[in-house]
């Protein structure tokens, strides 16, 4: 539930790994074309959540991770090889386009 008593909705369609230091071991890959992405676009680009007021409203309440520690910042620059994690949810972790 959020701060504002509405139900947080995680994404269904995404399977659930096991958590390894504190990061989801099965992350998909998500790819991206620029040298990196601020982390509301990266959220709503892998499916994790479904709008930028959902994510804005994930961050804010300290349920999105990036590599196994809370970042309560919208705009932080991810680059590859970072993972973000839902909190009891799905995980992605950044990659370059390039690499695939």
């Amino acid at each position: 539930m959020t701060r504002d008593g509405r139900e947080r909705s995680l994404r269904s369609d995404h399977l659930l790994g096991v958590v390894q230091d504190g990061v989801m071991a099965d992350s998909q890959d998500v790819p991206i074309r620029d040298e990196s992405i601020r982390l509301g676009q990266f959220l709503k680009l892998a499916n994790l959540i479904e709008s930028g007021a959902e994510a804005k409203t994930f961050i804010a309440d300290g349920q999105v991770s990036v590599n196994g520690e809370v970042d309560l910042r919208r705009g932080r620059q991810l680059h590859p090889g970072d993972v973000v994690s839902i909190d009891g949810g799905p995980s992605a972790r950044v990659v370059s386009e390039s690499a695939l």
